[in-house]
């Protein structure tokens, strides 16, 4: 796994050993982010459920504003790949439980223009996550919401202020789902 483009273009991030990991593929990762296009530039990111910091650190490299991530499990491997990839002084890693961290930015009024969720598939978590951040305001009224999900995970919550905008599907595995707040899509739109 390597960071395809921007200030960090080649570095190989490393991955945990012995751990049960899906890190999203590099061809998945460009076209998500031929999507967001200019999108990446100047924003302050947010990447929950983390693992290597694949999303966060492409993003940082593309030259987002700066980049946390949340990840219980790799928080130690996060920093190391930031320093790998020289992204470290915009890079703000968290250790603890994903709700955890979200409840406490929600108490403290932060707010994130991009999120990446990517969560392990098949355990709840992504519709957990969505009903939070449709709940909070943890992601910016202009914000764009990006869900890594399995290919068969279709049944999406009962969300009364995020839309999905765009949903795309990558083979068998994987598919990406784009939300923005539907107060926003009524003024721009991804």
């Amino acid at each position: 796994m390597r960071i395809i483009t921007g200030s960090a273009r080649g570095c190989r991030l490393k991955t945990p050993k012995g751990q049960e990991t899906r890190p999203t593929s590099d061809r998945v990762k460009e076209s998500l982010f031929n999507i967001l296009g200019q999108k990446v530039s100047g924003r302050h990111v947010l990447d929950i459920f983390a693992g290597t910091g694949n999303l966060g650190l492409e993003a940082l490299s593309r030259d987002a504003a700066d980049a946390c991530f949340v990840d219980q499990a790799t928080a130690a491997l996060i920093k190391e790949n930031a320093a790998h990839a020289h992204l470290q002084e915009r890079a703000e890693v968290h250790g603890g439980d994903v709700f955890a961290e979200l409840s406490r930015f929600a108490r403290a009024g932060r707010s994130f223009d991009l999120i990446f969720c990517d969560p392990p598939y098949h355990k709840g978590l992504f519709e957990q996550a969505l009903v939070f951040l449709d709940e909070s305001q943890v992601l910016a009224h202009d914000g764009i919401l990006v869900v890594e999900h399995g290919a068969d995970e279709n049944d999406m919550p009962e969300l009364s202020r995020l839309c999905c905008v765009l949903n795309r599907r990558y083979g068998h595995t994987t598919q990406l789902s784009f939300f923005q707040r539907k107060a926003y899509l009524e003024e721009d739109d991804l």
